[in-house]
């Protein structure tokens, strides 16, 4: 028999990584699927049901927030390794990575206050474990389904009624009130 306190709190929680300390889930898929396109519509409506939201997008590509020409961007292409950029509406804090290298979801998710938000979201990180949705689209079938390989993948969601096996919940690209729902029972434990 299991005591109640060694039980999980949250669905999928012993997926979380060792720095998570709210509910967590990923949109995995290659590149060009439309993981940013779905989450700009089920952001809305997870604000809207009452959760705090953050978000960890992993960029494979260089980039940068501040831009030439700025005194910010000035001073950091000057030698300062971190820079905060502070206004009465928001901040933006850059620093600079001592050695280039893929960053770590775990390292990331350290950065976030936690205690203010109800649930994480990752857009990418897909070779990383843990709960993440994946999105399928017919147009991107020269590459295999990650489902296969990844048992950290807690639901499939397509653009269509493409054949598909698998016991995974599937859901719909386009309709993300569905996606949201899912998200709230499955994994922020509203119910």
């Amino acid at each position: 028999m299991t005591s109640t306190a060694t039980m999980p709190r949250y669905p999928y929680q012993s997926l979380w990584p060792q720095t998570c300390r709210r509910p967590i889930v990923g949109f995995a898929a290659w590149s060009g699927t439309g993981k940013t396109t779905l989450l700009e519509a089920v952001i809305p409506r997870l604000r809207e049901a009452g959760l705090r939201l953050a978000l960890v997008k992993h960029a494979h590509h260089a980039f940068d927030v501040d831009h030439p020409g700025k005194d910010s961007y000035q001073l950091r292409k000057a030698g300062a390794d971190q820079v905060l950029v502070t206004s009465g509406q928001r901040w933006a804090l850059m620093r600079e990575r001592q050695q280039e290298r893929d960053p770590v979801l775990a390292e990331e998710i350290a950065r976030l206050d936690q205690d203010s938000v109800d649930l994480l979201l990752v857009e990418g990180f897909r070779n990383e474990r843990f709960p993440k949705i994946e999105l399928l689209r017919e147009t991107g079938r020269d590459r295999p389904p990650l489902f296969h390989d990844d048992d950290a993948i807690i639901a499939v969601a397509t653009a269509d009624d493409q054949p598909l096996e698998t016991t995974l919940p599937r859901l719909s690209m386009n309709d993300p009130d569905g996606v949201a729902r899912f998200i709230l029972q499955e994994i922020a434990g509203a119910r």
